[in-house]
């Protein structure tokens, strides 16, 4: 075994994708993701979307891996409509809200929820003081699309994760507070059943530029809520250069497995201090860190590097999921080349195409919600959301069937496209096999 560290222990890590809804579509809705604004107003396809992130799930189960799926939400989210004072039926509702302001419409029918990542934030039981595997939803309070996500992500969680003797789970922290879930934590440890050393990304607000989504009390709360030591619980305050430059998100420029560390050389602000102080709580902690001379933030953000998973494989080797993109930008292209394989830390390279997902600012990291637990846990989790070839078959089959092939942002406000939708989200729940 090559680079695999104490694979006696007992720790079993599942990726859990967010299967992307019959709403996806490209309106444009999130200020400070450059891809969602470059392709704001153009025509989506959800069902190769959808195909997309279960051919991405397939490999990963090919690879070995335990893989899960989360349920899209029903969208447009007539509750909030209610709420806004759109009455009537559904039907009604939904016109009377795209004629009164297309732009609120589209955010209730956002498809956001894809990108689990940001559903909750997950500490393993071998870092929490009751030895139970915490889970915290996001509020996701910064967009107003995607604060509508956070009831029903809690509603399935609590479901997917509900034997508590394994799991514990948190209701998001108070709205004052930005929460973003797992897209700003990381983890490194010698084993995922190992303790480990977690740390959290935060953003400062300032006048000006793009939004910084994540408050560190939020970050704050969620350490305490999961029992964190903290002497090994590292709040990191993510660069003003990288949030300006579109990384909206930390896992848009930094990314962790096990003790591997893949960060661009300017995600942090005082970065090196950062690295430092995590050389000293984890000195076999391996940091690669791309220099800014060999790959620029344009060229990072703009490729998606470090939103890939880096996963450890049943042998103990360490793969890096990337998206197609990657290969499309020289210079990422060049340092995959240069850094992959051979002598490093990472074994060996997966290329897959996410692009439905990555036109609307969101890649292979950004669709995975990643939980360590061990045999027993596994088996605890709800067995409607767990892959096996059998159903992931039946799953693609029912995409194939209901989602829609392609929708213009200008057509939202059609009834017949609420309809299709309907009839998607109806054969989904009686295939999970009861409404969410």
């Amino acid at each position: 075994m090559r680079r695999g560290i104490m694979r006696d222990i007992d720790g079993i890590e599942i990726n859990f994708d967010g299967l992307i809804g019959p709403s996806h579509n490209y309106a444009g809705l999130s200020l400070g993701n450059v891809a969602s604004a470059r392709n704001a107003g153009a025509v989506s396809r959800p069902r190769a979307a959808a195909l997309q992130g279960l051919a991405k799930m397939r490999r990963l189960m090919e690879l070995g891996l335990p893989q899960g799926f989360l349920p899209p939400p029903r969208r447009p989210h007539l509750p909030t409509l209610h709420r806004l004072g759109f009455g009537g039926t559904a039907a009604d509702t939904c016109a009377a809200a795209w004629r009164a302001d297309p732009g609120l419409f589209a955010r209730a029918a956002s498809a956001s929820a894809m990108w689990t990542a940001n559903a909750a934030t997950v500490s393993p039981a071998p870092d929490t003081a009751d030895g139970r595997c915490h889970l915290t939803v996001a509020n996701l309070a910064t967009m107003a699309h995607r604060s509508l996500e956070a009831e029903d992500t809690l509603r399935v969680i609590a479901r997917v994760f509900g034997m508590q003797r394994h799991f514990a789970v948190h209701p998001p922290v108070p709205a004052s507070y930005g929460d973003e879930g797992a897209a700003n934590h990381m983890r490194l440890t010698a084993g995922h059943g190992a303790p480990g050393i977690e740390l959290f990304v935060y953003g400062e607000a300032r006048p000006g530029g793009f939004p910084a989504r994540q408050d560190r009390r939020a970050s704050e709360a969620v350490a305490r809520l999961h029992g964190l030591d903290p002497a090994r619980t590292l709040f990191i305050a993510q660069s003003r250069a990288a949030i300006d430059a579109g990384a909206f998100h930390n896992d848009v420029v930094a990314v962790a497995n096990e003790r591997v560390l893949l960060v661009h050389e300017q995600a942090f602000a005082d970065q090196p201090a950062v690295l430092a102080e995590i050389a000293r709580l984890m000195p076999e902690a391996v940091i690669l860190e791309v220099p800014a001379a060999e790959v620029s933030l344009a060229d990072a953000i703009g490729s998606y590097l470090f939103n890939s998973q880096i996963v450890t494989l049943p042998t103990g080797a360490m793969a890096l999921i990337v998206p197609a993109e990657t290969q499309d930008t020289p210079a990422v292209r060049d340092w995959l080349a240069r850094s992959i394989g051979g002598s490093g830390p990472i074994d060996r390279l997966e290329v897959i195409d996410v692009r439905e997902s990555m036109r609307n600012g969101g890649g292979p990291a950004c669709l995975r919600l990643r939980v360590v637990t061990d045999a027993v846990g596994l088996a605890a989790l709800d067995p409607a959301f767990v892959l096996t070839e059998h159903r992931w078959s039946q799953l693609h089959r029912l995409v194939e069937t209901y989602w829609p092939e392609a929708i213009d942002p200008a057509e939202l406000g059609h009834a017949d496209v609420w309809q299709a939708w309907g009839a998607a989200y109806d054969a989904l729940d009686a295939w999970i096999g009861a409404p969410r």
